[in-house]
């Protein structure tokens, strides 16, 4: 069965001691500096009216709650026996383990938390991450394909790797599915959307809907963690999860283009 070289690169990019600078946390890092820009600049092309201090506090509230989110997320999600058994193990995120659903949820608190202290509306602010959102999903995937992890279920496909621990049999590159359609694809609709300001929440319904249908379908073709398996009939825990993100998505989108009137231009 022909498959494609997997590229091995170092998870490490340099150590200094035990210091390690990992691609992974350079890509959080890369995808936070990106968001806050788009926000920044969105901020001006739709007149929220953030001053530079309200920025660099969105900077600081969103990286706190999608860190804390995500890990937090997949302890509860994916590995709720270790932290029941090891309550301490939620706190040794070097060893890996950080989920999306739970970084959004995260993230979206923290959103709530600085709303109420700048008074700006929460799906306001929402909005305007929503449109840079895409841009850390697309470093966090490739990063996830450098560590050699997340990796697809076995294929026949001509571009099918052999990923390092996954067996020897070829697989789908599913991190570089995920980076193509929830990153590059997913941004580029979210700058259509946001040419002109819409209704609170209407980027967020359309971010939150479109992630939920990708997220679903690439899950077809990605290996279920091995711990878990199949968690519902064929489907695996993070299709399960992608329903309330695509319900919450659908709501927002109900909500802001009902909030717009019947008389407003409607994309």
């Amino acid at each position: 069965m022909a498959a494609l070289t997997y590229p091995q690169i170092d998870p490490v990019i340099f150590a200094v001691g035990p210091f390690a600078v990992r691609w992974y946390g350079v890509a959080y890092v890369a995808g936070f500096i990106v968001a806050i820009l788009i926000v920044a600049r969105l901020n001006r092309r739709w007149e929220v009216g953030l001053s530079e201090d309200d920025l660099f506090s969105m900077f600081i509230y969103g990286s706190l709650g999608l860190v804390i989110g995500a890990r937090v997320g997949y302890m509860l999600f994916y590995a709720l026996p270790e932290l029941v058994s090891d309550p301490l193990s939620l706190f040794r995120v070097a060893e890996g383990g950080m989920s999306f659903h739970g970084g959004l949820a995260g993230i979206l608190f923290a959103g709530y938390l600085l709303s109420r202290r700048i008074s700006v509306p929460m799906l306001r602010l929402a909005d305007l991450v929503a449109v840079g959102a895409p841009v850390g999903i697309f470093f966090g995937r490739v990063a996830n394909f450098i560590n050699g992890e997340l990796w697809g279920r076995v294929t026949e496909v001509p571009w099918g790797m052999v990923f390092p621990g996954a067996g020897p049999l070829p697989r789908h590159p599913s991190q570089l599915y995920e980076a193509l359609l929830e990153g590059v694809l997913l941004f580029v609709v979210m700058l259509v959307i946001a040419r002109r300001r819409r209704p609170d929440g209407y980027v967020t319904g359309w971010l939150l809907m479109l992630y939920g249908i990708m997220r679903f379908l690439v899950e077809f073709v990605r290996e279920p963690d091995a711990h878990l398996g199949a968690v519902l009939g064929p489907l695996s825990m993070g299709q399960l999860l992608t329903v309330p993100v695509f319900a919450a998505g659908a709501w927002l989108l109900w909500r802001a283009r009902a909030a717009s009137g019947p008389g407003e231009k409607r994309a």
